[in-house]
């Protein structure tokens, strides 16, 4: 299935290089790029792309605040269905500064790559992020982390919002939160990976998340992974 990206960036060349190098890929098709957030905005819902590739500093809108909107609100021009999916946004930004991420990750984003990240990470940030995974630099994620680590020894695990999981749904949970794929966590659990992958929609509908990053999130927050 191709993997319909926008791009959103204010300066033409990179837009014009970002779109050269996700178009080499036969399954990733470039079907706009926008110079700004909020043209990325109305871009987004005009054409339904499965993956905005959003930078941060823009005119107009910036793209926290462009992700933020987007992730708010229902895709597509019509107005449907509240249910509609959104599309993923994965943040491409030059700023390796740890407000970002937290900022992108309360915005909605899937994924935060810097612009110095390969030609390949790029491509495998956008199908990672479009299959509904969560994916940081990893430089971010050890940092990341690292700071909700030195926050929850000040902060207890929060029972109550975890109460409708069930034991195994909690180990998926945990193991999401350490950044094991599906496949992974089958060979941890010694479980079937399609018997996984139920789980963690289950995890996700249960605790009304929207995809893994928010999940990792979520358990750091609530002390359960530290």
């Amino acid at each position: 299935m191709t993997i319909r990206v926008l791009i959103a960036d204010d300066q033409v060349m990179i837009r014009d290089g970002l779109a050269a190098l996700l178009s080499s890929d036969p399954e990733i098709e470039v079907i706009g790029q926008a110079g700004n957030g909020r043209e990325a905005v109305d871009m987004a819902r005009a054409l339904d792309p499965d993956v905005v590739v959003m930078d941060i500093r823009m005119p107009e809108m910036d793209g926290l605040a462009a992700t933020a909107e987007l992730i708010g609100a229902p895709a597509g021009s019509d107005g449907g269905d509240p249910a509609d999916v959104r599309p993923k946004v994965l943040v491409l930004t030059t700023f390796d500064l740890d407000e970002y991420v937290y900022e992108a990750l309360g915005a909605g984003a899937s994924g935060f790559l810097l612009k110095d990240a390969s030609a390949a990470d790029l491509v495998t940030g956008v199908r990672v992020v479009a299959a509904g995974d969560a994916l940081l630099a990893p430089s971010i994620t050890r940092r990341l982390i690292g700071d909700f680590a030195r926050r929850r020894r000040h902060q207890r695990p929060s029972p109550t919002a975890t109460a409708g999981l069930t034991p195994r749904e909690m180990d998926v949970l945990r193991l999401i939160a350490r950044g094991l794929s599906n496949a992974e966590i089958a060979a941890e659990l010694v479980l079937a990976e399609q018997t996984i992958k139920t789980h963690v929609g289950h995890v996700l509908t249960k605790l009304a998340l929207r995809d893994r990053t928010q999940a990792v999130v979520f358990a750091y927050e609530n002390g359960l992974v530290g």
